[in-house]
């Protein structure tokens, strides 16, 4: 019994080895030297480049909706930009309003009268 798995082990060694070679030479890149060679006419003056050819009316629209949506892009920048500055402005007020609050009830607690409660918006800007 020993025997026969080793002999089985060595023929699947085997197959596998010839396996993995047949797969390596089918897989390897050809040589392009080697086959026959399509001549590729030179390019005379007026030709257009080789490669991707668009109609002049399909570059032109294109053209446009690009430039339609730059424009649009840098409006919506602008228009981001000024909005981050008013929320910035808007939040700075907020803290301002914050402490006014706290101050005036410090100075009700002093006084011995009750504080004003303190409104849920203004609580995330509360700084203390």
């Amino acid at each position: 019994m020993g025997s026969d798995g080793t002999v089985l082990g060595v023929v699947i060694a085997v197959v596998g080895g010839i396996c993995s070679v047949l797969v390596a030479r089918i897989s390897s890149p050809r040589d392009r030297g080697s086959g026959p060679q399509v001549p590729v006419p030179a390019a005379e003056e007026g030709d257009p480049p080789p490669g991707l050819q668009v109609s002049p009316e399909i570059w032109a629209y294109m053209s446009g909706r690009f430039e339609t949506l730059e424009e649009k892009v840098d409006h919506l920048t602008v228009l981001v930009e000024t909005k981050k500055a008013e929320v910035s402005a808007l939040e700075r007020m907020l803290r301002q309003a914050m402490r006014i609050i706290r101050r005036a009830n410090r100075r009700l607690a002093a006084r011995d009268e009750t504080p004003e409660e303190i409104p849920r918006e203004l609580v995330p800007y509360s700084i203390e």
